[in-house]
């Protein structure tokens, strides 16, 4: 386990965030319950209320959500792996909002502040470390994993943006998704059901449309990137000596799109691809492959050869 104060000075940790509102706490209650009781819903059901377009909108809307987290908030915004056209900015903005995980500016600021004390002191998610100085993370490892996991949102609010992330506070078209992004997510939710009601004909296929896109998406969404913050610095290989505890973790690379070789990542924060060793499935990398041989990418960081070969062992 490192040593909790070795990467944070005095300044640093005077720039940490406090602790969240009771009104943020209540969103965040609200965000872990209701997608888990649309989980509940429609495993109780299975087989009998639902059909196959349900799930596969579900899989649909997943997956543009999270690749606007992964590829947009995270290689992105947070790390500048590849410069887009504007059009790709954008998209990419609105996709991560769809996700529900925050505004392109608090995200990023939060992750930027994980990177900068990871694991140690002022990490917002670490299961070693605690945010607040005055309350060192304590308790067994599963106390530390539901901490990382999602306990911190409980705990910390929102990173300092202009500490942070003063590029994206700068950049208007940054501030005009921020300014919309509450109108994301009545759209995230609500649109679902009135696309299935469309769709199937009925309120009840409405009501199915919402449970499995609005509800079970949006669980699966969260819980692959939380999945991240938590077992991907507590369990799995270690091929990089990156100064903190993260790890990369292959069981999760399909779910969280590539997301889990984060030992890699956390080694080489601002390459464009995660996955660099053979077999290591990065979905994200080769969807920006994509927008790059299309020309809405371009100066995209890939891994060189000499990082290629020490992810496969060989140095």
């Amino acid at each position: 386990m490192p040593n909790p104060t070795a990467a944070s000075t005095p300044q640093e940790l005077a720039d940490l965030p406090g602790p969240p509102t009771n009104p943020d706490r209540a969103l965040t209650v609200a965000a872990i319950v209701l997608p888990a009781v649309a989980v509940v819903a429609a495993a109780t059901t299975w087989g009998r209320t639902f059909g196959w377009g349900e799930l596969i909108a579900a899989v649909v809307v997943f997956m543009i959500a999270n690749f606007g987290i992964n590829a947009g908030f995270h290689r992105l915004f947070s790390h500048h792996g590849f410069v887009p056209n504007r059009g790709l900015k954008l998209a990419l903005a609105g996709a991560g909002c769809l996700a529900l995980q925050g505004s392109p500016t608090a995200w990023v600021a939060t992750h930027r502040l994980h990177h900068a004390h990871s694991d140690h002191t002022g990490d917002p998610h670490s299961p070693h470390a605690s945010c607040d100085p005055a309350s060192p993370l304590q308790g067994g490892q599963v106390r530390r994993l539901l901490h990382a996991h999602a306990g911190w949102l409980f705990e910390t609010a929102n990173a300092d943006a202009e500490r942070w992330a003063p590029d994206l506070v700068a950049d208007p078209d940054h501030r005009f998704v921020d300014r919309w992004y509450p109108l994301f997510v009545p759209v995230s939710l609500i649109v679902p059901f009135f696309a299935g009601w469309a769709i199937g004909g009925s309120t009840s296929a409405g009501l199915w449309a919402f449970v499995w896109v609005s509800g079970v998406r949006v669980f699966v969404g969260f819980h692959a990137t939380w999945s991240v913050n938590s077992l991907c610095h507590t369990f799995g290989r270690r091929p990089f000596e990156s100064g903190d505890r993260s790890t990369n973790l292959a069981v999760l690379s399909v779910i969280s799109m590539g997301e889990s070789w984060h030992n890699n990542h956390h080694a080489y924060p601002n390459l464009a691809r995660h996955g660099m060793g053979p077999g290591q499935i990065d979905p994200t990398a080769r969807t920006i492959r994509l927008f790059e041989r299309l020309g809405w990418a371009t100066k995209v960081r890939w891994p060189s050869e000499q990082v290629r070969e020490a992810a496969r062992g060989r140095r």
